[in-house]
């Protein structure tokens, strides 16, 4: 199996291009966020934990989050891949999906990062937040996360560049040509 981390700074573009792999390489795709919605969702104990992180502009615990994606790769055997969004999100949870992979004889083959612009960043969000009704787009929490991206993200580039896997896609222009460089570095894989 395949295993790409698709990366880059809230609103870069990761459902977008993600559904686009998902249609062309019928991977598996595991967002974080959509599985810490669907929880919020249901109402469950992990929905209300994940809530009280998630309106602080806060990141879930890693243990939490490790936990949550074990079990919804477990449920993908016969995928031909797999791409993680939003996870991970910091080195030590970069140490743990490599740790899980590992315990099932696999491996991160990519991580491919979606590079915006900051100010490009803020105006998508905002723009999501009056048309989807996420309570997290808004331009307070918006700059919380950008933030924590900065802060406690970014240093997984290094992580991921020391480790051979790091490939930039510039996130801005067309929708098709973002997508035809991320299909470049999976064929190449």
């Amino acid at each position: 199996m395949k295993n790409i981390v698709i990366f880059g700074a809230p609103g870069s573009g990761k459902g977008t291009q993600s559904e686009k792999i998902v249609e062309k390489y019928h991977f598996a795709h595991i967002s974080t966020g959509d599985v810490l919605r669907a929880e919020i969702a249901k109402g469950s104990e992990l929905g209300k934990t994940a809530s009280d992180y998630i309106e602080k502009g806060q990141l879930i615990p890693d243990s939490l989050m490790t936990d949550i994606l074990a079990s919804v790769y477990d449920s993908l055997k016969d995928a031909p891949g797999c791409i993680f969004d939003g996870f991970p999100r910091t080195i030590p949870q970069a140490d743990s999906l490599s740790q899980l992979l590992e315990e099932r004889n696999e491996k991160i083959d990519a991580m491919i990062e979606l590079d915006v612009p900051e100010e490009e960043l803020m105006a998508r969000l905002i723009a999501r937040g009056k048309t989807s009704g996420r309570s997290d787009d808004n331009e307070e929490t918006i700059k919380k996360r950008l933030e924590v991206y900065h802060n406690q993200t970014s240093p997984l580039m290094e992580w991921f560049e020391k480790a051979g896997k790091r490939h930039t896609v510039v996130g801005t222009g067309e929708l098709d040509r973002i997508f035809a460089d991320i299909c470049q570095v999976i064929d190449n894989l």
